[in-house]
C-alpha cells in the first residue's frame, strides 16, 4: 500500500539549508529522505525529522540509481551539493577543478535524470536546484565554481522548458550571499542584524515555491540579505 504523505528527497544534506528544509518538510507532514556521502553527521537530524538516511555520492551514477531504487518516487527533490576550489586560474589543480564540476554540475544531471524518469511515470513532481551568486556572476579566482554553477543553472532552464509542460515544476534558487551557520558565524560580524541569509527563511521560500499553483510557477528566485549588493 502506498504512503499518502508526499516524499521530499534532499540530496547533499548537511547542517545548514538542508537541515532547515528537512524540518520544514517534516513540519508540513511530508516524509523526508536525506542523502549525503557521510550520513553519520545526519543522525541527530534524522531522529528529529523522522528522515530516512541514505549514503550517496551524487557524482556516482551507480550510487544515484541505488538511491532512487531504494525510495518511493519523490514529490520534491532538492539538489543541494556543492564543492569549490579557489585560486589564481593558472595555478588551479586540474583534479580539484574536475571534482568541482562533477559535484556541482554532473551530479545535478544524474539526480535530475533519475528523478525526472520516475516523476514522468507518475505524472507530476517538483525538482529544485540550489544555486549561488556564482550562478550568474563569475568572480576573480573562482572560475571553477562559476563553471559548475553556470552549468547547473543552464541545465535547470532547459529542464524547466522541457518538463514544465509535462506537469513537473523545475526551479532554480540563486542564493546570493552567505548562509548563516547554525552554531554562530564570525562572518556576520559588522553586517548588522540579518546581514546573512537565515537558512530557515530560505527554506520557507522553497516551500512557498513548492506549493505554487502551476498556472503561476516560478522558475528562478533570487534570495539575498538586505545588506548584500546586487
Amino acid at each position: 500500500m502506498s504512503n499518502p504523505n508526499p516524499l521530499a528527497l534532499i540530496v547533499g544534506a548537511g547542517s545548514g539549508l538542508s537541515a532547515s528544509l528537512a524540518r520544514k518538510c517534516a513540519g508540513a507532514g511530508m516524509r523526508v529522505a536525506l542523502a549525503a556521502r557521510n550520513i553519520s553527521k545526519l543522525s541527530a537530524l534524522g531522529k528529529e525529522t523522522g528522515a530516512a538516511l541514505h549514503a550517496c555520492d551524487a557524482a556516482d551514477p551507480v550510487q544515484v540509481e541505488t538511491l532512487f531504487g531504494a525510495i518511493d518516487t519523490p514529490d520534491l527533490v532538492v539538489y543541494n551539493p556543492s564543492y569549490r576550489v579557489r585560486g589564481p586560474f593558472l595555478s588551479l589543480d586540474r583534479e580539484e577543478v574536475r571534482k568541482t564540476l562533477m559535484v556541482t554540475a554532473f551530479g545535478g544531471f544524474l539526480v535530475a535524470q533519475a528523478a525526472l524518469k520516475r516523476m514522468l511515470e507518475r505524472g507530476h513532481g517538483s525538482l529544485f536546484f540550489t544555486g549561488a551568486s556564482a550562478s550568474v556572476k563569475g568572480y576573480a579566482e573562482s572560475a571553477p565554481f562559476a563553471m559548475g554553477k553556470f552549468a547547473l543553472r543552464g541545465m535547470a532552464q532547459s529542464l524547466a522548458r522541457e518538463f514544465g509542460p509535462k506537469n513537473i515544476h523545475v526551479a532554480h534558487f540563486v542564493i546570493d550571499g552567505g548562509i548563516r551557520r547554525p552554531d554562530g558565524d564570525p562572518r556576520a560580524h559588522g553586517r548588522g542584524a540579518d546581514g546573512m541569509l537565515d537558512p530557515d527563511a530560505i527554506a520557507e521560500t522553497y516551500m512557498a515555491v513548492y506549493r505554487q499553483h502551476r498556472s503561476a510557477w516560478s522558475f528562478e528566485v533570487d534570495l539575498r540579505p538586505w545588506v548584500e549588493k546586487f
